[in-house]
């Protein structure tokens, strides 16, 4: 497998299918090349959890916001708590954030609040907003741009996997589009074109792991180390080398996680 340095800028270290092995699944990350990886706190009062994986682990970073589907039974979180969060010195990104109409569509409007919080808050801190959207292209796509009118902030679409319509929205804004392992799946040719349409500079990977684990794993628990794989694929699209691939889309990390540049 290709050993050029790489990124996996969204995995979820601190679920529990990872118990007990972390530090070997995070030194086999490292040996598969992805010398740096985001773990992402999805609820707010895991925070402290997830930050103690990030202090312990030197090639891990975190963010943390509330995931849309835990927003009907979290506790909203407000602007402060989460730029009170963004002070560590190993914290981001401000999310993951969004909407999700494929499964908790009930609790829409809340969704919505939380999101516009969580924007506030990636504007205020000048860092990333990770936002997770599912089945709700149109409504994500309007409040992303509403709300950049109100005052500018940097954003990526984490595991994108929607439609060319929002692609478009968030490249527009000047956001990223991140690859997970979605993109290596057989059957998602229609999603390998809409990142093909999208210009290299602006491309991140991830695993979104342990969750979505690409070839030849899949059905299997991802891990960071897996991000090879979906990067493999993700140098096909785009025609160019694995190095030059991995190279590209860790430059365009830097600039994006700018807390976390090498």
């Amino acid at each position: 497998m290709p050993q050029a340095s790489i990124v996996d800028s969204h995995c979820h270290l601190d679920f529990p299918d990872f118990d007990a092995e972390l530090p070997a699944i995070i030194a086999r990350a490292v040996e598969a090349g992805v010398e740096r990886m985001v773990t992402i706190c999805t609820k707010l009062r895991l925070e402290p959890q997830v930050r103690a994986i990030a202090e312990a682990h030197a090639p891990v970073f975190y963010a943390a916001g509330t995931h849309p589907m835990s927003v009907a039974e979290e506790p909203m979180a407000s602007v402060e708590d989460l730029i009170n969060l963004s002070a560590h010195p190993k914290f981001v990104g401000i999310g993951e954030t969004g909407l999700d109409y494929h499964y908790t569509s009930e609790s829409a409007d809340a969704q919505k609040t939380s999101l516009c919080i969580h924007i506030a808050a990636a504007r205020e801190t000048k860092l990333p907003l990770i936002i997770h959207a599912r089945a709700a292209d149109e409504d994500m796509a309007r409040i992303l741009r509403e709300e950049y009118e109100n005052g500018a902030y940097t954003c990526v679409m984490h595991c994108f996997s929607s439609g060319p319509e929002l692609a478009k929205a968030a490249l527009d804004l000047g956001f990223y589009l991140s690859m997970s392992g979605i993109a290596a799946f057989p059957k998602s040719q229609d999603l390998r074109d809409i990142f093909a349409s999208a210009p290299l500079d602006r491309i991140l990977v991830e695993t979104d792991s342990p969750y979505l684990a690409p070839p030849p794993f899949r059905g299997k628990r991802n891990e960071p180390a897996y991000t090879a794989h979906t990067a493999k694929v993700g140098a096909e699209i785009f025609g160019v080398s694995y190095d030059d691939f991995a190279a590209q889309t860790t430059a365009n990390f830097d600039r994006l996680f700018w807390k976390a540049a090498a």
